[in-house]
């Protein structure tokens, strides 16, 4: 049978779109660092914004430790789903499709960063014990996304590298 009908001169260009203007950091394995950076860097503040509010209300309620970093990493991988899901639908995908990209592109991010960021609270003396109105707690959550943001940039670049992570989201937009 052949097939050649099928492969006209309107198929989809792999080389022109990766070449495509201000995605150059986004094609297989050449990937820079600035990429790899702004994709940690929106995967860090959806993350932040679930992790201060999960902390606000455990603590708001009078939770014990373990309980208030549950809901602070659970809203952390919420928020930092659903800043990449927002994009996505809003690129037009349907929320089924939209979902399966989000945690594609999201979940070892986020699973390295939150390790990395509650694994420097609970290493600090007395972070884990700190009030929202002491500078321990709000040094040690910020240290903490600092580091967490260092840590996951390679990661991320990494898996963009090999099509992976961020690299999911950028056939959508």
């Amino acid at each position: 049978m052949d097939h050649s009908a099928h492969h006209t001169s309107t198929a989809h260009d792999h080389a022109a779109h990766q070449a495509h203007a201000g995605h150059a950091g986004h094609q297989r394995g050449g990937v820079t660092w600035g990429a790899a950076a702004k994709a940690t860097l929106h995967c860090l503040t959806g993350c932040a914004i679930g992790e201060i509010l999960g902390m606000v209300i455990g603590t708001a309620l009078m939770w014990g430790n373990v309980q208030t970093m549950v809901l602070a990493i659970t809203l952390a991988f919420v928020f930092g789903y659903s800043f990449t899901l927002f994009a996505v639908r809003k690129a037009g995908l349907d929320f089924k499709t939209a979902v399966k990209v989000a945690l594609a592109a999201d979940t070892v991010s986020i699973a390295v960063m939150e390790l990395v960021d509650n694994g420097i609270i609970a290493l600090v003396p007395g972070a884990m014990d700190a009030h929202l109105s002491d500078a321990l707690f709000w040094t040690a959550l910020l240290g903490g996304f600092v580091v967490a943001f260092v840590v996951t940039t390679p990661v991320n670049k990494w898996m963009i590298g090999r099509g992976k992570g961020h690299a999911v989201v950028h056939a959508y937009h």
